[in-house]
C-alpha cells in the first residue's frame, strides 16, 4: 500500500510500491477482462459471419463458448474474488509479482486457445489458471476461519473441474456440452448467491439513508429454499437437457426467483443507477430460467441457444459489470456514484443483451441481427475498459 492508501474495511494491506495495476486482483483483472469481452465478441462475429477459423482445430463456436465462460467470467470472477476474499477473512490480499503472474497465466491461456493446436499444453494451461483461484480461495478461507464462505470454494472448485471437462469432455466419453453447461450452472449458482448477498444489503443501506421504508427481506428461509430448488434443476440441465422434467422445473425456478427479486424492492431504488442496475442484472436469471424452460418444452418456437444468451449475455453480462463498476469506484476509493459513462456502459450491456432475444424473431437476416447485438454488448466492455484504465492505473485516491 502507498503512503496515504486507505485499505477498505476490515483488510490487511502490506507496503507495496510497485505498479498501481498489481495493487488489488480487481485492477488488472477487471480491466483485462472487460478488454477481452469487448474484443472477443467481434471476432467471433467476423468469424461467424464470414467463416474464418479461430482457435484449436479452426472451429470458432467451441472458441466463442469456451472463451466467454472461462476467458471472460473467469477473470470477472477470479477479479472478484480476489477482492473480496481479503476483506472477508482480514488477511492480506495477493498483490505485486505473484498477481501478474497469475495475470500472465490467464493471458498465456487466451493465447493458446485462439491459436492452432499446441496438444496438451493448452487445456493444461488453460486449466491451471482456475485451479490456482479455487486453490487460493480456498487457502485464504479456511486459513481466515470464514467458514460462512466456503460454498465459495466448493463452487470455484467446481468452475475449475467444468474447464477441465470441456477440455476433455470427448476423451472422457461425456455427452455434448456438458463441460459447458456444468460451467454456466456454477456461474449460475454465483450469481444467485453473490447476487442474493449484495442486491438486498446493498439495497437496504441505501433505503436506510433515504429514509425509504419497507426495506428489501433479508437473505433467508425463502432464499434458500429458491437457491436450493434452483441449484438442482440446473444440475439436472446438466445431466439431461432435454428433459420435459427439467424445462418444467425450469419455468417454476423462474417464478419463485421472480417472487425473491420482488422481495429486494428494486424499483424504490430508481433514483441511483449504481443500485438500479443490480435489480436489472438480476432479473435477467429468473428470465432466462424461463426462456430456457421453453426451449425444452416448445423447441419449435425458441431453441436453446437463444434462451442460452438470456443466462449469459444478460444475467452474467449485465451482473458482472454491475459488480465491476461498483467495486471499482470503490475499492479505486471513488465516489459510489454512476455518472454519464457508467450509465452508458449498463445501457449498451443491457440493449445489446435485449437485441440478441428479439433480432431472431424479426427478418433481420441472423448475422446482420447477431452482429448488430453483439457489437452493441460488446461496446459497454470497451466503455468499461476506456473509462475505468485510470482508475486502474493511477494508486488509490
Amino acid at each position: 500500500m502507498r503512503k496515504g492508501e486507505r485499505s477498505a474495511p476490515g483488510e490487511k494491506r502490506r507496503a507495496y510500491n510497485g505498479p498501481a495495476l498489481f495493487s488489488h486482483g480487481f485492477r488488472p483483472f477487471f480491466f483485462c477482462a472487460a478488454l477481452f469481452a469487448g474484443l472477443a465478441i467481434p471476432a467471433w462475429m467476423a468469424a461467424f459471419s464470414h467463416g474464418y477459423g479461430i482457435g484449436t482445430g479452426g472451429n470458432a463456436l467451441t472458441w466463442h463458448i469456451h472463451e466467454m465462460i472461462y476467458g471472460y467470467l473467469a477473470a470477472a470472477i477470479a477479479g472478484f474474488v480476489m477482492t473480496a476474499i481479503p476483506n472477508w477473512t482480514g488477511r492480506l490480499p495477493v498483490m505485486g509479482l505473484p498477481l501478474a503472474l497469475l495475470v500472465l497465466l490467464w493471458l498465456a491461456g487466451r493465447m493458446l486457445m485462439f491459436g492452432s493446436d499446441y496438444g496438451m499444453v493448452t487445456p493444461i494451461v488453460d486449466s491451471l489458471f482456475l485451479v490456482i483461484v479455487a486453490g487460493f480461495a480456498w487457502r485464504e478461507i479456511l486459513a481466515g476461519k470464514n467458514k460462512r464462505n466456503l460454498p465459495i470454494c466448493l463452487l470455484l472448485s467446481l468452475f475449475a473441474l467444468s474447464n477441465v471437462l470441456f477440455h476433455f469432455e470427448e476423451a472422457l466419453g461425456l455427452p455434448y456440452q456438458t463441460g459447458m453447461r456444468l460451467g454456466i450452472t456454477v456461474v449460475t449458482v454465483l450469481m444467485m448467491l453473490i447476487g442474493g448477498r449484495i442486491i438486498p444489503s446493498f439495497t437496504t443501506n441505501w433505503m436506510r439513508k433515504q429514509g425509504i421504508l419497507p426495506e428489501p427481506a433479508p437473505f433467508g428461509g425463502y432464499d434458500k429454499i429458491a437457491m436450493l430448488v434452483a441449484a438442482l434443476t440446473l444440475v439436472g440441465w446438466v445431466i439431461a437437457p432435454n428433459a420435459a422434467l427439467v424445462g418444467y422445473g425450469l419455468v417454476a425456478v423462474a417464478i419463485m426467483h421472480f417472487v425473491r427479486l420482488r422481495r429486494w424492492r428494486g424499483w424504490q431504488t430508481a433514483r441511483d443507477p449504481l443500485m438500479l442496475v443490480l435489480h436489472i442484472a438480476y432479473a435477467w436469471i429468473p428470465a432466462a430460467f424461463l426462456l430456457m424452460g421453453l426451449a425444452i418444452l416448445r423447441p419449435e418456437a425458441l431453441t436453446a441457444a437463444h434462451a442460452m444468451h438470456a443466462l449469459t449475455a444478460g444475467a452474467a453480462g449485465q451482473l458482472t459489470l454491475a459488480i465491476m463498476t461498483r467495486a471499482s469506484l470503490g475499492h479505486g476509493g471513488r465516489e459510489l456514484r454512476a455518472g454519464a459513462g457508467t450509465i452508458a456502459i449498463y445501457i449498451l450491456a443491457f440493449t445489446g443483451a435485449l437485441l440478441r432475444m428479439i433480432f431472431p424473431f424479426t427478418g433481420m437476416g441472423y448475422a446482420l441481427g447477431m452482429s448488430i447485438a453483439g457489437i452493441v454488448w460488446a461496446s459497454a466492455f470497451l466503455l468499461f475498459a476506456i473509462l475505468y484504465a485510470p482508475l486502474f492505473f493511477t494508486k488509490r485516491r
